[in-house]
């Protein structure tokens, strides 16, 4: 349900986190904790103060906030924001060559690097997911972490402009 900066600059911390609580997969306690650190002027303001929540987390947290995330084209149960990021690059409709062949991309990348693959799909088509998924596995554990992260980023802030409009 979408809200107005106003009325989560006035919320108390267990509302704010309710209606926040999907913006990071799984991960509560950074609205949680981003409130803390009101008022926010706008969106931008609050998606910095909700990432520097993210980027003080130690390694540990920010793995778990990376398995956190389903694999794309999966068939697993996964958040209904999730759903409807991927249904909207097609990855709910893929054939059974397609669904195969991300589902090995998603077990050689997840046993390479120790999480699922994760590309904020609002930037992407399956083709260059596809493309995105053959370039990362090339790169180190830390700089797909660090990919990672950044992707993480501009999923929540996708988000965040869904749930709190201008």
């Amino acid at each position: 349900m979408p809200h107005s900066l106003t009325e989560l600059n006035q919320m108390e911390q267990s509302a704010f986190t309710e209606a926040l609580s999907g913006i990071f997969e799984q991960t509560p306690t950074i609205a949680s904790q981003a409130w803390e650190k009101r008022p926010f002027a706008d969106v931008d303001d609050l998606h910095q103060k909700m990432l520097t929540v993210v980027n003080s987390m130690s390694d540990e947290q920010q793995l778990a906030l990376i398995r956190a995330h389903p694999d794309l084209g999966s068939k697993a149960k996964m958040a209904e924001a999730s759903v409807q990021e991927q249904a909207g690059a097609g990855l709910d409709r893929l054939t059974a060559e397609e669904y195969d062949r991300f589902h090995r991309l998603n077990e050689q990348y997840k046993s390479q690097f120790g999480f699922p693959f994760i590309v904020a799909v609002k930037n992407h088509t399956k083709t260059s997911i596809l493309k995105a998924f053959e370039t990362r596995l090339q790169h180190s554990q830390p700089t797909e972490m660090r990919q990672a992260i950044a992707e993480i980023s501009q999923i929540a802030y996708f988000r965040l402009l869904q749930q709190v409009p201008a």
